[in-house]
């Protein structure tokens, strides 16, 4: 199959990912940080060191400031709900993914006030739209990287500064670009990030994290056994053991180990420059063909995703066809963020046909999709 569905999930990952899963199943099973024995000992080396290298990806001040969580939705929620008070203000945008969406309508529901910025498709959230917003209360300002439904790149380190200078924490999704662009977590005066493991970084299912800036203390979202303090009943106030009560995915973080180990091999240089060839690609490809609309930046930088429709087709037969005929994994529908669709014009239209190339992903590929749409388009099944 040719697989072109990695905004879900990466669908090829490095061989050593595989290899460190089943290793870490067969020989590091224990509870990490619950038992003094060697396997309890190997899997809390493994969680130590992939704590040490997402704290070097993403520039983190320690690796204690990286917390595991099961996705990037988990992190959001603890990044989101523990920041904020009935009274707050939170300010996001019109592209954001239900991970963020959700958990602001619910807060909303409970006495915070949301500002939602109308972001632009090509060069997204403006910010001097975000300076505008900043009220008396405003205590959080919430933004995704790069859009899963049209690649938009929202320009972090100019929001991350005005956030800073206005001493409002910055809350970032990088559920598509940790991996793919360079993240600087210092540099761009980011509070707290949220990321995935399944995605960009290579890591399999049910991994991710959190970066929470050292001095910012959320509340927390859950309570339990920590292997530590456990003389409290208290939940101790310790880093990274205050937010991840419960036995940790350990086979999951040495994969994502393994993945974050590939990535720093290759170099995020190599990987963006990849992975803007092939969207380049795609993109030169389906603007030629009759009846295609795209919904991505055509004009700007943008990340390796790109939704379309194609007149007289409803976006999930056009994936369907794709998928029974032609053999290419694609994903239709409004990809769990109606805001974005919405501010695109395809949220009442069922949404669109997203595409999205990963680095594992070959020329030939991209031109087997093209060629496929353009026989839907024309027609010519």
């Amino acid at each position: 199959m040719i697989y072109l569905d990695y905004a879900a999930t990466s669908g090829k990952k490095p061989m050593t990912v595989y290899s460190a899963v089943n290793d870490a199943l067969i020989n590091a099973s224990g509870n990490p940080g619950r038992s003094g024995h060697k396997i309890s000992l190997a899997a809390g080396d493994i969680v130590a060191e992939t704590r040490f290298l997402c704290s070097r990806l993403f520039h983190a001040e320690n690796p204690e400031s990286i917390i595991f969580c099961f996705n990037a939705t988990d992190a959001l929620n603890l990044a989101i709900q523990g920041s904020v008070t009935k009274g707050d203000h939170i300010i996001t945008s019109s592209l954001e993914h239900n991970s963020v969406a959700r958990p602001l309508e619910h807060l909303k529901d409970a006495g915070v006030e949301v500002t939602k910025i109308k972001a632009s498709l090509e060069t997204g959230v403006n910010p001097d739209d975000v300076a505008a917003a900043i009220k008396e209360n405003t205590k959080l300002a919430v933004f995704t990287h790069i859009s899963n439904v049209t690649g938009t790149i929202n320009d972090i380190a100019a929001i991350g500064k005005i956030c800073r200078q206005q001493r409002i924490l910055f809350l970032v999704d990088a559920s598509q670009s940790a991996g793919a662009l360079k993240i600087d977590v210092q540099e761009m005066n980011i509070d707290m990030l949220a990321f995935p493991g399944h995605k960009c970084l290579y890591g399999p299912q049910g991994t991710g994290g959190l970066y929470i800036k050292p001095g910012i203390e959320l509340k927390t979202l859950k309570q339990g056994g920590t292997g530590s303090r456990s003389e409290m009943l208290h939940q101790p106030d310790d880093r990274p053991d205050k937010y991840e009560s419960g036995t940790l995915n350990v086979p999951g973080i040495a994969g994502l180990g393994a993945g974050i180990k590939f990535i720093m091999d290759e170099g995020i240089d190599k990987i963006h420059a990849r992975d803007k060839e092939l969207t380049d690609m795609l993109i030169n490809g389906l603007i030629k063909l009759p009846g295609v609309n795209i919904y991505s930046p055509l004009n700007h930088d943008r990340g390796p995703v790109v939704s379309i429709t194609i007149d007289g087709f409803e976006s999930q037969d056009v994936s369907i066809y794709l998928d029974q005929v032609f053999n290419i994994a694609t994903r239709s529908g409004l990809h769990c963020a109606p805001d974005a669709h919405k501010t695109i014009g395809t949220l009442d239209t069922g949404g669109t046909v997203r595409i999205s190339p990963g680095y594992f992903t070959d020329d030939e590929e991209i031109e087997a999709c093209i060629e496929s749409i353009g026989i839907i388009s024309r027609g010519e099944l």
